[in-house]
This record gives structure tokens, sequence and C-alpha cells, in this order.
């Protein structure tokens, strides 16, 4: 929240604990958050592994105690497709069937090493993306973190079932991952559905404004640019839509949620010395972008109550 960042999509861990104890602090600050725990049955050390059932068990407890209260949401999260088995996958796709409201979220085509071991471990699919299509886990509610390595053919999938692809800019740089398209998949005739995120496993800093920063960074590289609008739009409305929850986040019309951030745009000696030369407001989301961190973030409101305010850090 001090990076003004009011709704998350979590990875738990591998025990129900773990998102037990995120829902319970979530709840208490009235945030709009998304969770679940970590469905990991092979390829992992043993005390991170769960099995096939206890990870439907568990899932299935925290979508009873969990979804919809207050404003939380459960995730379906098979980590990836080395870590689940055959049979772990199955029951994930059992409890997307079982609760076809909930997101599904877990990882795409982050390198090509994954990709590699993903194609010997289901040798009967056509390509990774087809894995979670067998599993019947693609979907408008299912979120698939990377998608860097798509064939044509894996983006016609995600795009025909509404899938969310996530571009994990800073995540991808520092582990040399690959750049993500991100104008290549809005061009394309079947256009992706895209969200941005931090990915704080990977990646290396809580910021939107810094993971937007990296993202114009990635498409640059690949001789395109990325209009201010269009970042500052990502990471509020875009992201909203993304999750399918445009209708109570990611906007300031009245009757949705009132998650409000206050930027500032000359918070250090830096941006206010490059404000005395700003003369439009796609320049000073610019500059917010490229030069603004957690001190731009002055006021955060999450469900209309104060998270972040000069007042409160006062009062502190």
């Amino acid at each position: 929240m001090r990076h003004g960042t009011t709704s998350v999509v979590a990875y738990c861990s591998v025990h129900k604990a773990s998102a037990e104890a995120f829902f319970e602090e979530s709840h208490a600050r009235d945030m709009l958050n998304i969770a679940g725990k970590v469905m990991m049955d092979r390829n992992a050390p043993e005390a991170l592994r769960d099995t096939p059932q206890s990870s439907y068990d568990d899932t299935r407890a925290l979508i009873s105690e969990w979804h919809g209260k207050g404003r939380q949401h459960v995730a379906i999260t098979p980590r990836f497709a080395i870590t689940s088995s055959p049979e772990q996958m199955e029951m994930a796709g059992a409890l997307a069937r079982e609760f076809p409201d909930l997101h599904v979220q877990t990882h795409l085509s982050e390198n090509h090493a994954e990709i590699a071991f993903t194609c010997e471990l289901y040798p009967q699919a056509k390509d990774y993306t087809d894995v979670y299509g067998r599993y019947g886990l693609l979907g408008r509610k299912s979120l698939f973190g990377h998608a860097i390595h798509l064939s044509e053919r894996e983006a016609d999938a995600l795009s025909d079932s509404g899938s969310v692809a996530v571009f994990c800019p800073t995540s991808n740089l520092f582990l040399g991952s690959g750049l993500f398209d991100y104008q290549r998949y809005r061009r394309r005739d079947k256009r992706l559905r895209i969200a941005a995120a931090t990915d704080v496993g990977g990646g290396t800093n809580y910021s939107m404004l810094r993971t937007m920063d990296e993202g114009y960074k990635v498409i640059a590289l690949q001789g395109e640019k990325l209009n201010p609008f269009q970042s500052f739009w990502q990471i509020t409305r875009g992201n909203a839509e993304a999750l399918s929850l445009e209708h109570r986040i990611g906007t300031l019309e009245a009757g949705t949620d009132a998650d409000i951030v206050v930027l500032d745009s000359g918070a250090t000696p830096a941006m206010k010395l490059r404000m005395e030369t700003i003369r439009s407001l796609a320049e000073e989301l610019f500059l917010l972008q490229t030069l603004g961190d957690d001190r731009a973030v002055r006021e955060v409101y999450v469900s209309g109550r104060a998270a972040k305010s000069d007042m409160a850090a006062a009062a502190a």
C-alpha cells in the first residue's frame, strides 16, 4: 500500500496456513485481493510438496472459508505444470469446473528450459499452453504469469479462451527470461488480454511505477514505444479489466470501491527540477513513471479509508 498498490494477486506457499494468514491480514485491511494456496506435488523439496488430494481439499476449504468474505477472492493455484503431476492438474481442473467464477493462476513460457522440460513431462500436449488447455484451465479468469515465448498457436489459444498473459518486466529482466512482446500481443488480429505485475518473487520492486518504467524499456528494446497514457491505463483500469473486476476497482466511477491513489509529481528534488519543463499531462505521467517510486505516492485510500497519508504519517 505504501507503493500505491491496493489490490494484488498473490501466490501463497504450498501450506494452507499461509493462505489463511494472508486472507486474515487482507480482510483486516478491507483490501480486495486474490490469492491461493500453491498446488505443488513434484519437482520440489519434500517439505514444499503436497498431494493431489490434499491440494484439492485445502483449496476447497479455503474457498468455503474465505471466497466472498468481505473483499476476498480465492484463486485456484497450480504453481505450474512442472511442479504438478497429471493427477494434481486433474484436481485443479475439477476445482475450476466446480467453481467457474474463481480465478486460476499459474506460470507459462517464462524461459526456454522450462518450456522444454514441460513438453518432456507432458509429451501428449501440443505445446506448453495445451497442457493447461487439456485440464480445462484456460478461460477469462485464468492468469498466466510471464507468457513470453508463445507460438502463434499458443497466443491464439489464450486469445480464443479469453485468458490473460501477465507481463512481469522487472522479473523477466532480472532473471534474463526474455522480452515480453507487449505491442505484438495487443496488435494481433486475435488480441491478447494483458495484465502487468511486479512478480515480487522474481521481480525487484513493489512499485507499479517502477514496473512500467522497466516495461517501457522491454518494449523499447523491441523497437517499439509505450505511450504513458497506456502505461497508466494498464496499471489501473487495464489490470482491473484483466481481473474481470472493472466494475469494482480501477476506476473513479460512482458506486465502485473507492480504492484511490494520489500521486505527487514533485516528490523528489530530481522530479521537482524536471517538472519545471513539463508542459503536458503526458509528460507529467511519463515523469512519474520514469522517476517516481513510493515517495511519489502521497495518499492511498482502500475502500474509501485512508491507508497512507501525510496526516496518518504525522500521527504515527
